[in-house]
């Protein structure tokens, strides 16, 4: 005959029991009874684990709407509360007058407006007083009123090195307040977050003006906020002092603060460039004090991508995605070769290894987002919901021939146009929950990556202990954290000779093509000093990886080009993997980071193709491969 425990008498049983050994070890000791053995795995844990795709907010940190003079000047109507609201998922009307909706809400957006004259668009709108009893302001509202905003916009550029036209700081502080307040009105904590931002506009110089641009990001609300008014170019136009004034108000409020360079193709090689602005050698303190405020690098976007360049990586088949090299971001000075080390993510990544065995300290160690940069207000992404750069670029039959960029020089040459842009970019943040605080905390660990606008979910993880099957185990993302570091993180100190092992998984966004491969790329730093690169494939959809690292071949193309189409039937739906770098070589610096490609799918101009019933030109792209970049992991030898 058995006999059965109530679970009550059982649990008591289990203690006593626990106790009787606790006594036995410790004969001198106070019984202390042990804690019963708990059958949920889960129960008394601390955090929660998310699963490999899990914890993964989707924003945009770098949006322009009709309160940036570059876009309600010549046409955007749409203001914060609307960019707020098409990012929850709401349907609004576009400056044109079109319907527009996204696929799925974003998690999170940073309203981005230039704070070089913020706010000149929407009073001239209103026919504010103010700016009405200014020369420069009366001037642009009848320029703008008469139809020729384009050439008020350009007129008001042109101050950008001469100083504030306008000079009022009510005007400033009156607009700056309503983004704050439209935020607080939006912002939804485990929700929506809104966070708090604005755009600084550096130029460097009339004579050349490179693109130094940073988007300012708050991780604190608008009590803080408020008690600022944002530094613009302006005051300056050097990164190091919008550094300085960052730390003071960090030191004034209590607050946090971030910076977010972008477009370093459009620097003619001042992005990360080995010079400091005023010409000095960088150093140490310098190094330290950009990563302190820098963290995180806008590596794709609308004006190009900035990954890398086919000069640059000549090795490397798919470096020329959504190249813009022509010259600087106004058309003045055309591009020279030697400038392009200095304005890519890949070789800069590189050249911050040489400046660390120099310098003691790495000034260009960050991690990698995208974002829009739209002048529109809204925050789409996808090619077949693409709504341009500026109001005058959206959903058109002529679209694509439009300027984006008409060069100041004059030189039809160093113009950009519409159908060189790329619909744009997305920040993937790793966090513990959506709000202010948790992804700005990410950004500055760099837990973050990159897309070309697709969702595609990627873990990336290195280490030195990583088993080969650990990646496909159900608690992968523990065993990533436990045994080594993310993506934006540094290899812990490993004295012998063991390379280090990677652990790399993504997911394929439901609503975008499948996945082609995983690649690691690999920056290093040689023993004579050079810069050296090497991509690895790691994982390859349908096909095997031949001995020398690549995959067996391409994956193929299902896009029917004339009527924007293609078709799932290639690729993987999902790809892991556990890769131990077969080079390595422990003396050397190192760098690296996960690049994951998609199967070929249609771009926005082959949609546009397909609904306006007319043709493109013939050499622009009408399929391509969109893809994710993550932050790096590096690897600094002991000592």
């Amino acid at each position: 005959m058995k006999h059965y425990l109530s679970g009550s008498a059982l649990a008591l049983l289990m203690v006593s029991q626990a106790a009787i050994a606790q006594t036995a070890l410790n004969p001198d000791k106070e019984d202390i009874p042990a804690k019963p053995k708990i059958y949920s795995p889960y129960a008394e844990r601390a955090e929660h684990m998310p699963s490999f795709a899990e914890g993964v907010f989707w924003g945009d940190t770098h949006l322009h709407t009709r309160y940036s003079s570059d876009s309600g000047m010549i046409g955007n109507l749409l203001g914060p509360d609307d960019a707020y609201a098409f990012a929850k998922g709401q349907q609004v009307t576009s400056s044109t007058g079109q319907p527009t909706k996204l696929i799925r809400p974003l998690d999170f957006l940073v309203v981005s407006d230039h704070a070089e004259a913020l706010g000149l668009a929407p009073y001239i709108a209103e026919a504010n007083p103010d700016l009405l009893a200014t020369e420069n302001g009366k001037r642009w509202y009848d320029m703008v009123n008469s139809g020729d905003g384009y050439e008020a916009f350009r007129e008001w550029g042109s101050y950008l090195f001469t100083g504030d036209p306008i000079k009022s700081r009510k005007m400033q502080i009156n607009v700056w307040e309503r983004q704050l307040d439209a935020a607080e009105r939006h912002n939804d904590p485990g929700t929506f977050t809104a966070l708090i931002g604005y755009e600084w506009t550096s130029l460097n110089t009339e004579e050349s003006p490179s693109n130094l641009h940073r988007v300012v990001v708050f991780k604190d609300d608008a009590d803080k906020a408020k008690r600022i008014v944002p530094f613009s170019a302006y005051d300056s136009q050097d990164p190091e002092d919008l550094w300085a004034w960052m730390q003071a108000y960090e030191d004034d409020t209590g607050g946090s603060v971030l910076a977010i360079p972008h477009n370093g193709n459009l620097s003619n090689g001042l992005m990360f460039a080995t010079e400091r602005l005023n010409g000095q050698p960088l150093t140490k303190e310098y190094a330290e004090t950009r990563m302190r405020w820098e963290p995180i690098y806008e590596v794709t976007q609308i004006k190009g991508d900035g990954e890398t360049h086919p000069v640059l990586s000549t090795t490397d088949e798919f470096a020329d995605y959504g190249t813009w090299d022509k010259g600087d971001i106004a058309g003045v000075k055309p591009k020279t070769p030697e400038m392009l080390p200095h304005e890519y993510a890949r070789s800069a990544l590189q050249i911050g290894l040489q400046q660390d065995a120099e310098l003691g300290a790495n000034p260009f160690k960050f991690g990698m987002i995208g974002s829009t940069d739209a002048h529109t207000s809204l925050a789409s992404s996808r090619e077949e919901n693409y709504w341009g750069k500026f109001a005058g670029t959206e959903p058109m039959p002529d679209r694509w021939e439009h300027y984006v960029i008409k060069a100041f020089s004059g030189d039809d040459s160093l113009s950009t146009f519409a159908y060189e842009e790329l619909a744009s970019g997305l920040a993937g943040v790793w966090a513990r929950e959506n709000t202010r605080e948790a992804l700005f905390d990410a950004m500055m660990r760099k837990e973050t990556y990159a897309t070309t606008g697709t969702r595609i979910s990627v873990r990336f993880f290195g280490g030195w202990d990583y088993g080969k099957d650990d990646v496909f185990r159900p608690d992968a993302v523990e065993i990533g954290y436990q045994r080594g570091v993310p993506m934006g993180g540094d290899l812990p100190a490993r004295g012998d000779a063991a390379a280090p092992v990677f652990m790399v998984g993504a997911l394929k966004d439901t609503w975008s093509g499948n996945l082609d491969r995983i690649q690691i790329v690999k920056g290093w730093v040689d023993a004579n000093g050079d810069r050296q690169e090497r991509i690895y494939d790691v994982a390859c959809a349908d096909r095997a990886v031949t001995d020398d690292g690549r995959c067996d071949g391409p994956i193929g193309n299902t896009v029917d080009e004339a009527n924007a189409t293609y078709l799932n039937n290639i690729g993987d739906a999902e790809m892991r993997v556990v890769w131990t770098d077969p080079d390595f070589d422990p003396a050397l610096r190192a760098v690296y980071y996960a690049r994951v490609l998609e199967i070929p799918t249609p771009t926005w101009q082959a949609y546009d193709q397909e609904f306006f019933q007319m043709e493109m030109a013939g050499d622009i792209p009408l399929s391509h491969q969109e893809r994710a970049y993550t932050s790096p992991i590096w690897y600094t030898p002991e000592g």
